[in-house]
Parts: C-alpha cells; structure tokens; sequence
C-alpha cells in the first residue's frame, strides 16, 4: 500500500499532533526510510501522518494490516518485517483487538534489535492527537530527566492516593530505570504520546485503586472506572486478590492476570510525566502518561530493564491523584510534581 491509496481527506484538527510525532518526537530527515503501520480505524491520523513524512521530503511505506491478514493478529505480517528491516524510522499507528500483543511485539522486536526509532502508538484517537500529542515534548522530557535523576539515587517509593490507594515500592540496583518522553532515541522505542520513566521493581506491596483505566483489549471495553474502580491487592510483587463492583472487569481482570506463571508479577513500576494531560480520557495509552504512578503486570521488558524473568502478557493499571515519596523526599502531592 502506497501513500496515494489512504483514501481519506486530511484532517486539520490532527495536524498539530501528527507534525509534533515526525518532527518534534522522531526528528525525522530527508534521508531516512520510514515504515508506517496502520489500520482501518486510524487511518485518518495514518494520512496525517503520511501528510508530514511527505513534508520532510523521506521516502516511506504505508500498510494497512487488515489489507495483509485478518484480524485479531496471530502473528506480524511478514511484508511489515521485512520492510522494517531497511527502516531507520517506524510507526506503529493502530487501535488493538484482543489477543494481538504477541504480533505487536514482534514488531518492537524489530525495532530492538536494529534500532530503529519507533513510535508505538497504540490504540491513538483523535481526541489523543489532539491532547496528549501537542504537549511540549522537550518540557516532558526535562522533567522525565529530573524525575530520573531522583528515582536513580532512592531505594523506596511510597505511593498513596485518596481513593485508597497504600503502596510501598522496593527497587533492584541492577534493574535500570528508563525514560520515554516522547523525544524518541534508537536506543530506545517509546509509546506516543509520550511520558513516563518505569523500571522493573523488586518487590511491590500493598492496595492499589484503579480509578483511572486498565489496560490492553480491556481498556476500550471498560473505560474510565471512576464510578467503578478495581481495587487491587499485592504482596510480595504478586497479584493476590481484586475487587469491584463491576464482576464482569473483575473476573476478566483475574484471568488475564493467570495468563502464565508470571502474568500476576509486578512487572513495571512507572511515574507519568507528561504534564500535558490532566485528565482521564479512558485510553491507557495516553492515560498512563498523566502525572502520577501506574503498574503493570507481567513482562517486565527485560531487554530494556534488564529483569531476568518474562511473561507472555503485559497489563497496565491508572490511578489518578497521587502523593509520591522517594525515600524521605516528596515527589508529587495530589499529582503535581513538587520539583
């Protein structure tokens, strides 16, 4: 598929945000090739996209996955690896079915392996290209370097909340800390919108209230969950118990979270840093990057933490309005950050 064969007009109201992911995020240049993946569903933001690489004047390839194998993905179509291959810059623009993180991996293995300045924007909207893609990445990124250097010199994270939320974090000196602001380097691949430093902890406990979203294929089904949050139990870095009022999320929750072995392991430990989204929209990819702390079950994305134990899954849990310390310092009071 060919940039002539979006059929679709250009959105003005994607613009800003499409021009932000090519120049600002992934600084792309004349003369770098640049594989862009979409689907159906976005390929609006896809021809905004295509819009300003054309700008920019690099050579690139479009494809459209529902054009190459039916969905849910069982595994990444091979025309998309191949391509990526002779890529120095990749998209991955498209909105997720359940059960395709295997392929979606696949393709960030790609872009590991190569290094490859990727953008991984999955499940983009409109309203997320008009939010959390025109915040002032270069801002994002200074304080992603600020919150770096802090976490970087603490042991222990503590993290509570109104709604409930009690959590004491430990972490492992040989697990680095990583920082995705959205500035997007080959060493390594970043979501977009941008904004979150995370590591793989050592050990979690306590009660964390999602009242902001969960994540993968159960984010678009569930949504916001303020007026239903899942309160989440752990001891010993494993999922022990879940709670809501809505039985259905509850159960769907437990059973992604008993995938495999390691499916109910805190797996990722992340402080949001783009100070650019204020609220919850119910799109865990820009919901996790509000100022404040979110986890994940599961992989642990070794290959960048350096964690030694892996999962077949990987579910992000939000909560919102957060008191942060690191050690005896007070990070963030009610989501702010007190820098």
């Amino acid at each position: 598929m060919n940039q002539a064969r979006i059929e679709v007009a250009l959105d003005p109201e994607l613009s800003v945000g499409a021009f932000n992911a090519v120049n600002v995020c992934l600084r792309i240049q004349s003369t770098e090739k640049v594989t862009l993946v979409s689907d159906v569903a976005s390929r609006s933001i896809a021809a905004s996209l295509a819009h300003e690489i054309e700008e920019v004047g690099a050579p690139y390839h479009v494809w459209e996955l529902e054009e190459l194998a039916p969905r849910p993905l069982k595994s990444a179509p091979r025309e998309i690896l191949d391509d990526l291959e002779t890529s120095q810059v990749s998209i991955f623009a498209i909105c997720v079915q359940p059960h395709e993180l295997a392929s979606r991996r696949q393709i960030t293995e790609v872009a590991t392996r190569r290094r490859i300045r990727h953008a991984h924007m999955v499940n983009i909207s409109k309203q997320i290209m008009m939010e959390g893609m025109r915040a002032d990445f270069r801002q994002v990124d200074e304080i992603g370097t600020r919150i770096l250097e802090i976490v970087n010199a603490g042991s222990l994270i503590k993290a509570s909340t109104r709604a409930g939320t009690n959590l004491v974090a430990q972490f492992d000196p040989a697990h680095r800390w990583l920082k995705t602001s959205g500035i997007i380097s080959p060493e390594t691949w970043g979501n977009l919108p941008g904004g979150e430093v995370f590591t793989a902890p050592e050990c979690v406990d306590g009660t964390f209230v999602v009242d902001g979203v969960v994540g993968d294929y159960l984010c678009a089904k569930y949504g916001d969950l303020r007026d239903a949050p899942l309160t989440i139990q752990i001891r010993g870095n494993r999922l022990v118990e879940v709670q809501s009022n809505n039985r259905e999320l509850e159960e769907e929750f437990w059973r992604y979270t008993h995938t495999d072995e390691n499916s109910d392991r805190v797996g990722e430990f992340a402080i949001g840093t783009n100070v650019g989204v204020r609220h919850v929209i119910g799109n865990i990819l820009q919901d996790e990057k509000i100022p404040g702390v979110h986890i994940a079950f599961g992989d642990p994305l070794g290959a960048y933490t350096g964690a030694t134990w892996n999962s077949t899954t990987h579910i992000d849990v939000v909560g919102t309005r957060f008191d942060v310390w690191v050690d005896d310092r007070q990070l963030m009071r009610e989501g702010g950050f007190l820098l």
